[in-house]
Order: structure tokens, then sequence, then C-alpha cells
């Protein structure tokens, strides 16, 4: 996918939002290899850097790159490879890069030493899968001198009541889903209602991608394996909320401010439309994989 920067691949699993981790599934399934096993990319670790052939950068000016989608960026295993990274993130300060993690208590010691308040390409965002692993990161989140904040509830296990945080405007985005692949537990609808419902109170942008494999509408089960359905189903709720806008401020090479329209714009197809998704996507990157075509 072209909106994903993996520099290190596996992880260890920290907290019960990991315990069904959909990396260590498709590892299995993929290569019959563990999930634990640690190591950093080869041909994707500079990947933000890579031009095409008419020397220019593959990854556009204004899009947002999500990192470690198959590791997490403060993992003590790749201590040895974060600085390279955080280097890589400071020569494209024209990039918006979504910063996830379930080791809150790390960040701060594993900042840039040139980070001061933040940067202004970057949006640190921290897991809470229920209402004790909110009540752990999010405080420290919203300690951390950072320019964008963001909270991610997924897989979303538990009802989870974040109203105190969101009251203080730091954090910017709210994204949830329910949880997929082997052992997934169920996402129930109202504990989403509620979320939705506490980040309107506080105009914070939010988005509930998916249902998950098992998903209680009603008091009834529906077991829904089509992630393309699962995604049209989050996108019928209603329930995604466009709040105060996320403003970033991108750079080119020159440190010179990019005006809105030197930016990359977001291309989506008719069947994006109904995929919930399509708020916090970089939009089709005509890779020619589509089957619904349309063009």
């Amino acid at each position: 996918m072209h909106d994903i920067w993996n520099p290190w691949h596996g992880c260890k699993k920290v907290s019960e939002g990991c315990k069904n981790c959909y990396m260590y599934y498709l590892d299995k399934v993929r290569s019959n290899s563990s999930g634990e096993i640690i190591y950093k990319s080869k041909s994707n670790f500079n990947y933000p850097l890579q031009k095409n052939r008419k020397g220019e950068y593959k990854i556009r000016s204004g899009e947002q790159i999500r990192l470690c989608m198959t590791s997490d960026f403060f993992l003590e295993e790749a201590d040895e490879w974060r600085e390279e990274a955080w280097d890589i993130i400071k020569i494209r300060r024209d990039v918006k890069f979504f910063i996830l993690t379930k080791r809150a208590d790390r960040i701060e010691k594993y900042l840039p030493k040139d980070w001061n308040n933040g940067y202004e390409n970057v949006i640190l965002n921290v897991t809470a899968e229920n209402q004790k692993r909110a009540d752990e990161r999010i405080p420290i989140l919203l300690n951390l001198p950072a320019k964008h904040k963001g909270v991610m509830v997924a897989p979303f296990i538990g009802k989870v009541d974040i109203d105190k945080y969101l009251v203080t405007s730091q954090i910017e985005q709210v994204i949830c889903g329910g949880e997929n692949y082997d052992g997934s537990r169920p996402c129930n609808f109202d504990w989403v209602l509620s979320l939705s419902d506490q980040c309107k109170r506080n105009n914070v942008n939010f988005c509930f991608i998916e249902t998950g494999n098992n998903f209680v509408k009603d008091g009834k089960m529906y077991h829904i394996n089509n992630k393309s359905i699962q995604s049209k189903l989050a996108h019928k709720s209603g329930v995604n909320y466009s709040g105060k806008e996320i403003k970033f401020k991108l750079y080119d090479e020159l440190g010179i401010l990019l005006e809105k329209s030197q930016l990359y714009t977001p291309y989506f197809r008719e069947n994006c439309n109904t995929c919930s998704s399509k708020m916090i996507c970089n939009g089709c990157s005509n890779c020619g994989k589509c089957k619904s075509l349309t063009e």
C-alpha cells in the first residue's frame, strides 16, 4: 500500500490488544513464520526517500504515511534503527507521518534531540483498546510535547470513555475498529456510538474504519469475514465525524512553507465513496489491482 512505511517488521506482545495480533496471523499464513522475529527492512527502510524514474519522490508532498503497521515505532528491539528513521522523517518535512504505539512510556526518551515542541509533520498516536489502556497511555500522550496527537481504539474490545481527555483539546483525531482474523473478540456498536458522541461533543475527528469479524448490534452478533463489507457497514452506520481541521505545516527542501495548492490531492474512485476509511485515506494509488475500475 502506498500509504504505509514499515522500516522494520515484527513485534512483541505487550497488552490485551495484542492477543490476536493480525501481523502474527498473517506472518503465519503467508510464510509460516513467527511475528516475534524482528528485523530491519532491506528494501523498505528508506521508502519515503525513494524516487521514480523521473527523479521525483514516490511519496508526494502532502501525503500521509502510516508507520510500522507490522511492528511498533517505539519497540525496544528497534532502538538502534529509530534515529535513522527520525532523520528520514525530518528530511521529508513535506509529508505527514502517522506514528502509532502501545509503548507510550517509551516515547519521551526516544524522541529526536531536536524535537522541542514536536515536528510539524508528525501526529503521535497511542492505542487504547480498552478503558485500562486508555487510562494508562492517554495521560502520557497528553503530557508530551507534540504538534499533533491522536488515539486509536483498535482492536475495540471494551467500552472506552475518553471524554475527560478529549476536553483538553489536545487530541485531534480518534480512529476505531473491530478485531479481525483468528480469535476475533466482539466489537459492540454501542461502544462505537458512545465514542462517536464523545468526539462530537468535543469537535474531534472520528473515524470508525471497520466492524471487525464479530460485530454486535442491537444485541445480535454478526459474523463478517469480508473486510470490504466491514468497511461499507461502518460507513453506512453514519457515525464518522469531521471535527476541527488538523492543520499540518509542511515545508519543501529549502524550508519554505508549502501552500495547499502545492500539496497532493487524494484521488478517489466511485467505489471509494462507501469505504469508511475515506476520511483518513490517501486515496487510490492507481496500482491496477482494483477489480472495480470504472474508468
